[in-house]
């Protein structure tokens, strides 16, 4: 399936869709199991939205917090109180706000000074916790972003994470921060029934063109190998990062 694009004028307009992106999966997926499941994102773009959805949790909000997993798509081998825990951020924004349940929040342990075992430990909750009984989990929604390097998730360019196929969860080196990364891998990635990208700014442009239309001399960026096997995959961009790519004729 064709990923889906939606442009929106600003920020503010971004964090407003992938909130109703958010609520809406969140109510079909609640109605018909009981439960949803949400990996999140890192980064000032995710946390506009985290904020946005904090802000509307108040006694009118249709979101049901209590019956929500909460999961993360990628973590720095950093402790929850570290100003780079993208734990920490959500938290700080969204999760100490809003009425969900601790038992379902479900964070890297990324303060173990064994990255490898963080990783492993976090694989083994993804399973007992979602995915008892089946080779890959599906999680209902995925929020993801986009590096101006083509990355997402923690899925550096030239890294081996990109080439797991059978772990859900690794530590994965990446040269530029000279550290690791802990970080889902594409085979529960391409497994989840939604994955959103949120992308906003003019640095983030080239990438953007050169994950959704690519030329066809030019290896794939990470971002590309994100090919849900049945699920969809929906790009909210603003107008600046949208701004390189081709309009179809008219």
């Amino acid at each position: 399936m064709d990923p889906e694009i939606q442009c929106v004028d600003g920020a503010g307009a971004l964090y407003e869709a992938a909130a109703e992106v958010f609520e809406s999966a969140c109510l079909e997926r609640v109605r018909t199991t009981g439960t949803f499941s949400v990996a999140l994102a890192g980064g000032s773009t995710p946390e506009g939205l985290y904020s946005l959805l904090a802000a509307d949790a108040g006694p009118q909000s249709t979101v049901p917090w209590d019956k929500i997993h909460l999961f993360w798509r990628g973590q720095g081998h950093v402790p929850p109180d570290d100003p780079e825990s993208n734990y920490g951020m959500a938290n700080a924004a969204m999760l100490s706000k809003v009425p969900v349940r601790p038992e379902l929040v479900h964070r890297v342990q990324a303060e173990l000074s064994d990255a490898n075992v963080a990783a492993d430990g976090y694989e083994a909750e993804l399973r007992s916790s979602i995915g008892a009984g089946v080779t890959v989990p599906k999680l209902d929604l995925i929020l993801l972003g986009l590096g101006a390097d083509g990355h997402t998730a923690s899925l550096f360019p030239g890294t081996r994470a990109l080439l797991e196929r059978n772990r859900l969860v690794v530590a994965n080196w990446v040269d530029s921060f000279e550290a690791y990364r802990i970080t889902m891998t594409l085979p529960i990635i391409n497994a989840a029934r939604l994955i959103v990208f949120m992308v906003s700014g003019a640095a983030k442009a080239e990438a953007v063109r050169d994950v959704l239309q690519p030329q066809w001399s030019s290896l794939p960026l990470p971002a590309a190998l994100v090919r849900p096997v049945d699920g969809r995959v929906l790009w909210l961009l603003d107008g600046a990062a949208a701004s390189l790519l081709k309009k179809d004729p008219a």
